[in-house]
């Protein structure tokens, strides 16, 4: 009797047997890449004190410590995995690496909030090339039966690097200054270099595009414009300032030059046709609304824990954790749910978990026993596992095998913008919240100074401070006032993921689709079916 013969491998027999560990090395580049942001979450109100011991960054300019790093990271994520496909993605990763690390020692020694942006965009920059690049070199080393697997474990990944960030935080800025949160990165930067080196094989597209400078610029310029509107309306607590609008409606307009000009283009950075199949549309949306979603909620849970309830940065981080090891339980198992229910209720299902967490946030007060939190931020990161594992494997397998670098730019740059978005616009919520709720307690500070008070719950904390034992009162109605603008914020949150369940429910299929050859050099997805 003739023995079956062994299915025919797609990779390299010498590459199969240590793609293990050659996702070790990817996660290890991936992990510093959300590190940063999941450590900078827990240094936000430590940079947000005067000098020396922070830098004195109010809200916006906050806000923009974040943002210019996820702006930089999404608007250049599609040439970066252009780039990957053309010259190499091992080549990309190695020299995204290098910058980022280069950046994060530049940001660790900034002197001021604006050297501190400005370093975050350099820091975004090598981050734009190694993120897609990761994900496309998975989808190379692995067989298509593994990678549902493979893309779980890079998923759990991102919960390994959101838990040990904000405790890492802590434990530095527990015994160093603020800008260790930054120099931690490069010991881990030159570890994965050298791993990289050794393990990780290149690979490239045999028929990659061409870049798209136009595109690329139309697309930083637009989404920079939106989200500085976004921040001022914030800021001034008045959205229809005609700052505002003029700025954010120059945003929009750039980018819907954007999509005019990438759908015309014969060499576009983001190919508008794949957003003809509904299910990578839908998959895309549910990408940026969860971590829309994780940001926004990221960046007001710092203020509660430590402002309002006056925990320290190690002890937020600790608080913090449940979310990151749902994720990690979660997000290699959800696969299991998707074979037996299919994509979309799984994805569905986690969506609105999700919109119920964020509205229970509503539950929390000054004085509410913090397990009820812990079991909020728990169900999140379940909710967000139970959605981020089924849609990046739609999304990776819509497309070609050599398209990979691509597909892993569209959904990163999705997160990215996502996020940038949570932070901007739940950010702006939270501080024209919290000013409509203070500003009739301000009275009490000379003329000069109240704006600038308003603007943030640490401002009106230094601003009552300096008022000595009459500020207490102060003090005590701004904890109060935050936890009705954070109130604010979660509803709006909540709303924001329950538009993405009735968008999974109405487009995502219950199975995967079948996958494209991989000598098709097409750039048109499957049809995906029920």
């Amino acid at each position: 009797m003739s023995t079956p013969a062994a299915p025919a491998r797609h990779v390299p027999e010498s590459v199969h047997r240590r793609r293990w560990a050659i996702l070790g090395v990817l996660m290890m580049s991936l992990l510093i890449v959300v590190l940063d942001n999941s450590i900078l979450n827990v240094a936000i109100r430590t940079i947000s004190t005067p000098a020396p011991t922070g830098l004195g960054a109010t809200q916006s300019e906050l806000e923009w410590a974040i943002n210019a790093y996820t702006l930089v990271f999404a608007g250049l994520l599609f040439t970066a995995g252009l780039v990957g496909d053309r010259v190499g993605r091992k080549k990309v990763l190695l020299g995204g690496l290098s910058v980022f690390g280069l950046g994060s020692v530049l940001a660790a020694f900034s002197a001021s909030p604006g050297q501190l942006i400005g370093w975050r965009a350099l820091m975004g920059l090598g981050a734009a090339f190694v993120m897609p690049a990761t994900l496309a070199v998975l989808m190379n080393v692995f067989e298509r039966d593994e990678q549902p697997k493979a893309i779980g474990v890079w998923a759990g990944g991102v919960g390994l690097a959101i838990a040990i960030g904000p405790i890492t935080g802590g434990l530095l800025l527990d015994h160093f200054w603020w800008g260790s949160v930054f120099l931690v990165n490069v010991p881990i930067v030159l570890l994965a270099l050298a791993l990289m080196l050794w393990l990780v094989p290149d690979s490239r597209d045999p028929h990659p595009g061409r870049l798209d400078p136009v595109g690329v610029l139309l697309s930083v310029v637009g989404l920079v414009l939106l989200v500085y509107g976004i921040i001022k309306g914030g800021q001034l607590a008045d959205l229809t300032d005609p700052t505002v609008l003029t700025t954010a409606g120059a945003g929009l307009a750039v980018l819907v030059a954007f999509v005019v000009f990438e759908a015309r283009s014969d060499h576009p950075s983001l190919d508008v046709r794949y957003f003809r199949n509904k299910v990578f549309s839908a998959s895309i949306g549910a990408v940026a609304l969860v971590f829309f979603a994780l940001m926004g909620v990221m960046f007001f849970a710092v203020f509660y824990t430590q402002s309002v309830r006056g925990y320290s940065p190690l002890e937020t981080g600790l608080l913090m954790l449940p979310i990151a090891v749902a994720q990690m339980f979660f997000a290699p198992r959800a696969r299991l749910l998707v074979d037996r229910f299919g994509n979309r209720a799984t994805t569905t299902g986690g969506l609105l978990l999700l919109a119920s967490m964020l509205a229970a946030f509503t539950l929390l007060d000054r004085d509410t026993p913090i397990w009820l939190m812990e079991a909020v931020f728990f169900l999140m990161g379940a909710g967000m596992a139970h959605v981020m594992t089924p849609v990046s494997v739609l999304i990776m397998q819509t497309l070609p095998r050599e398209k990979a670098g691509r597909a892993s730019a569209v959904s990163n740059t999705f997160r990215q913008v996502g996020g940038a978005l949570g932070v901007a616009v739940l950010g702006s919520v939270l501080s024209a919240a919290y000013r409509n709720s203070i500003e009739d307690e301000l009275a009490v500070l000379p003329p000069g100074v109240r704006h600038a008070a308003g603007e943030s719950i640490e401002a009106t904390l230094a601003a009552a401070d300096r008022l000595g034992p009459s500020g207490q009162v102060l003090a005590g109605t701004a904890g109060e006032a935050f936890v009705h603008a954070m109130h604010v914020t979660a509803l709006w949150g909540a709303g924001v993921a329950l538009a993405g369940a009735v968008v999974t429910a109405l487009f995502l299929p219950g199975r995967n689709p079948a996958p494209p050859e991989n000598g098709e050099r097409g750039q048109e997805l499957v049809k995906a079916a029920d």
